[in-house]
């Protein structure tokens, strides 16, 4: 009932646009939330096949189940589109999208290479229009309390190390597969630009201090899947299985513009860590962390002592207040933070500057640390990344 009053009267006054979500995952029904929750119209869904498309149309509840990308862009009701589909067809949806006037937010990887990503980045900024990458975790509003006592040198004059993790254990039995696992619809790194470049954006974003150099290695832990097709990804497989070319873990070694040292363990075969995307800065004078899976509070720790500070929409910085949708002690978490993203973006388009949404100049960095990683790893030194 909920959604379908959004549907009706739109949210926080917001005029009505059109959406298609390209896609028909899990993922590609968070912007389906989204995007109601931000007032738009959903007009309808691209899945893998006309049939497809139909049946999730129906289920969504939304006029159109189109055939293909060209009726999609064809639809003159059609404002923003949703790239929600696997990696490797991100840069030509995204593209078409572009050239054929709609705005466009694009899942990451933004492209399966860099020269990819740089053409999708420089196609964006040669347009009017606004392309936006999902980095949601910067919308936690803690992160943004962590961000702003940062800048106002609660930690000290400069950090002297940054450390952390992204672990998950999605991929730890040998029976899971999906289209992620192969390089030919996920692209040739599969941790580290799933979740690894979550974690990189998070910890830039925060810091402002981008990662200039790192050494990394990769591992396989399970050296061969089911081979499926279709975009399944959580099921176990059955029939044939075929070797894994991309990595379940990746260990990091980074350096900042700014000289300060920076270590990270990504993973997908952690058993019990379900989504633990966790980071501390240890400044001169104070330490923060941040915890994904308890997304509410930042340890602050301190030589004499150390705190826990919650979030509270009545007090902090600005840009806690602005997010913090529910009063402090009812819990928010990753849905909130896709539907200010997604709100944030739709406010761009109206002409806003919303501070930190992600646009595809941060897909390309993200783009740029993947390749670093991947020639570091096969190379075995400290290896630049491309500015």
């Amino acid at each position: 009932m909920a959604e379908q009053n959004l549907r009706k009267n739109g949210s926080r006054g917001a005029p009505r646009r059109g959406v298609a979500v390209l896609g028909a995952g899990m993922v590609a029904t968070l912007h389906r939330r989204a995007a109601l929750l931000a007032g738009a119209e959903v007009t309808g869904v691209l899945a893998s096949t006309p049939q497809r498309s139909r049946e999730v149309a129906d289920q969504w509840q939304v006029p159109t189940g189109y055939r293909d990308l060209d009726e999609v862009l064809g639809d003159d009701r059609v404002d923003v589109v949703h790239v929600c589909t696997p990696n490797a067809t991100h840069a030509e949806y995204a593209e078409a999208a572009l050239r054929a006037g709609k705005h466009v937010i694009c899942e990451k990887p933004l492209g399966v290479s860099v020269e990819q990503a740089e053409r999708m980045a420089d196609l964006a900024a040669r347009s009017d229009l606004v392309a936006t990458v999902p980095f949601v975790y910067r919308y936690h509003p803690i992160v943004r309390e962590l961000r702003a006592r940062l800048r106002a040198g609660e930690f000290g004059d400069r950090l002297l190390l940054v450390h952390g993790s992204y672990l998950q254990d999605w991929m730890l039995s040998p029976d899971v597969s999906g289209w992620r696992v192969f390089p030919d619809s996920g692209g040739p790194s599969r941790a580290f630009a799933d979740i690894g470049s979550h974690w990189c954006d998070l910890v830039e974003w925060v810091t402002g201090d981008p990662f200039v150099e790192l050494t990394a290695a990769t591992s396989i832990a399970v050296r061969d899947r089911p081979d499926v097709g279709g975009a399944s990804f959580t099921g176990p497989g059955s029939g044939a299985r075929v070797p894994v070319r991309t990595e379940d873990s990746a260990a990091l070694l980074l350096r900042t513009e700014s000289g300060v040292l920076a270590s990270t363990t990504i993973s997908q075969v952690s058993a019990g860590r379900k989504n633990r995307l966790w980071f501390e800065l240890d400044g001169a004078r104070g330490s923060a962390v941040f915890d994904q899976e308890a997304p509410e509070s930042i340890w602050l720790g301190g030589a004499d002592e150390s705190r826990i500070v919650v979030r509270d929409n009545g007090t902090g910085a600005s840009e806690q207040r602005r997010l913090s949708q529910l009063p402090a002690g009812h819990a928010q978490g990753y849905a909130q933070c896709f539907e200010a993203f997604v709100a944030d973006t739709y406010a761009a388009i109206d002409g806003a500057a919303p501070e930190g949404l992600p646009s595809f100049a941060d897909g390309l960095r993200s783009a740029r640390l993947v390749d670093a990683l991947l020639r570091s790893a096969r190379d075995g030194s400290w290896t630049k990344v491309q500015r």
